[in-house]
């Protein structure tokens, strides 16, 4: 019934108690992603045509933008988390901590920037 060894204990090693509520957040999102991914799919499945002027408007819709907003904070989150799993399981020291910043500066980034065009579209009607 211990918690590890005394020395164990005193250095802080064994369970941070976060690696649940982690696991089940990429279970989330991974859902969030299979619904988004597929309603995606799904409309541009339905599109009359894939011109540019149909694409503003559809876009351009907020029953389309919101959606598509949620669909990059989603995925990038999801990558995010996994990434970070993946880093902090086979890198250490200065690399980890490297690497852990690029990662958080590139997925913080990437959804911006998605979400950015996605609002210009929306909100102006100009893709450019």
């Amino acid at each position: 019934m211990g918690t590890g060894t005394d020395l164990g204990r005193v250095r802080g090693l064994g369970s941070a108690k976060h690696g649940s509520h982690h696991w089940i957040m990429q279970r989330i999102t991974a859902v969030g992603n299979l619904i988004l991914v597929l309603w995606f799919l799904i409309t541009l499945a339905l599109m009359p045509s894939y011109d540019h002027e149909t694409m503003v408007t559809w876009l351009s819709s907020p029953f389309v933008a919101v959606p598509m907003i949620l669909l990059l904070v989603s995925v990038f989150w999801h990558l995010r988390m996994g990434l970070q799993v993946l880093i902090e399981d086979y890198t250490d020291g200065g690399t980890r901590i490297f690497l852990l910043m690029l990662l958080n500066f590139y997925a913080v980034g990437g959804a911006a920037l998605g979400i950015f065009a996605v609002a210009k579209i929306a909100f102006t009607g100009a893709a450019a």
